[in-house]
């Protein structure tokens, strides 16, 4: 995941393109280092870590606006990406002076689940650093961005039978370990091993691999892959994936 500086961001006259009340922000999920983590960002000029985002053009759509983001940060454009809110901002008190965490008066807020192994992240030129965090480990976010990241992390708890979390965030072959480390970082609870491979395996989406990842002196757990035909047909059919129960 090497760091590139991105020049995407209008200057100059450029700006009046843009339509200054509406944002996009986007709360972008992915696996990495065995956790579930969430990208932010952070202006050099400014305290608060927050979700990458940026403004409307006034020839594009909102869905358009967010895969712009979503290239410009992670190099990735073909992924699950999905509206879940919009939020209004409180108004600017008075005297209050412009900095680089001031939001638009309407951010509609979207959340994309990303391969982090295929992402490129992209700091814009030197006025920006970019990171990964763990959803559980996350310190200076800016009050409203907190306010949208916890709305798209519960929205993926209450949709979490209709979403093809993993099959989106895990590379092609992987572990049940790895598979339900990330359902517990959503959850926000530990699930039994044994119950949850029942459970994942019943469910018809997951083919058992014939062969084993060395992870240690002593283990080397099986390794599975997703029915990709499956899961798109059931997506698009709009079928439960799986149970919320777990």
């Amino acid at each position: 995941m090497k760091k590139e500086k991105s020049t995407a961001e209008p200057h100059g006259k450029e700006k009046d393109i843009f339509n200054l009340n509406i944002s996009v922000d986007c709360t972008i999920f992915g696996f990495h280092s065995g956790s579930l983590k969430v990208l932010l960002c952070k202006p050099s000029a400014g305290e608060k870590w927050m979700l990458p985002g940026g403004l409307i053009t006034r020839d594009e759509i909102p869905d358009e606006t967010a895969r712009r983001i979503l290239k410009a940060k992670t190099g990735l454009s073909d992924t699950y990406l999905k509206q879940f809110s919009f939020f209004g901002r409180k108004d600017k008190k008075k005297g209050e002076k412009e900095n680089p965490e001031i939001l638009s008066e309407i951010s509609l807020a979207y959340f994309a689940l990303i391969k982090s192994g295929d992402a490129q992240l992209v700091e814009d030129n030197d006025s920006e650093h970019i990171e990964w965090f763990e959803i559980n480990n996350i310190s200076d976010l800016h009050p409203e961005h907190k306010i949208i990241f916890e709305t798209a992390l519960s929205t993926l708890r209450k949709q979490i039978g209709f979403i093809p979390i993993g099959y989106e965030l895990l590379p092609e072959k992987f572990t049940m370990p790895e598979l339900r480390s990330i359902y517990e970082a959503i959850l926000g609870r530990e699930l039994d091993r044994r119950n949850f491979q029942r459970k994942m395996l019943s469910i018809g989406f997951i083919k058992a691999l014939n062969e084993t990842r060395k992870v240690g002196a002593h283990k080397s757990p099986n390794l599975y892959s997703f029915d990709k035909k499956k899961y798109e047909e059931a997506e698009r059919l709009g079928i439960q994936l799986m149970s919320n129960n777990l």
